[in-house]
């Protein structure tokens, strides 16, 4: 135990031995009964803090502050019943439903009327690996 570290628990756990960390009290009492000069005038200036600290009492609050404090809280308004939360669902499953016919819709449209079957011959739709509709095999 150094002279800094037992002055760092008598600071920050006072006077009274029974408060020091319970891994530090054998060799801080060990230490403060050799240097007994050092310790008496570290514990006596700590324990004035602690005489100091004990004698601060908090009352108890009256009853007016107490019906003050009470009135003035905020009041829990109710929750809103869950008969309305089944709109939310049926909104998202209409409009899921609807999604659908649409897209089977232009799908039979497509199909009935033989538009997506149309042979795309352009010159920007080929490629070097399906075929080329230019000839460059004289260059």
């Amino acid at each position: 135990m150094t002279p800094e570290r037992f002055q760092q628990i008598v600071e920050a756990y006072g006077a009274e031995p029974r408060r020091w960390p319970q891994e530090d009290r054998p060799a801080a009492q060990a230490w403060a009964q050799s240097h007994r000069t050092e310790a008496d005038a570290l514990l006596a200036q700590a324990a004035g803090v602690d005489a100091w600290l004990a004698a601060d009492k908090v009352e108890p609050p009256d009853a007016l502050l107490m019906k003050l404090v009470l009135d003035s809280a905020p009041v829990r308004q109710p929750t809103a019943p869950r008969r309305h939360l089944w709109w939310s669902g049926a909104a998202v499953a209409g409009v899921g439903l609807l999604g659908g016919v649409a897209g089977a819709f232009a799908v039979s449209f497509f199909v009935l009327t033989g538009t997506g079957q149309q042979a795309h011959e352009w010159s920007y739709l080929t490629s070097s690996f399906g075929g080329s509709s230019a000839d460059w095999s004289d260059e």
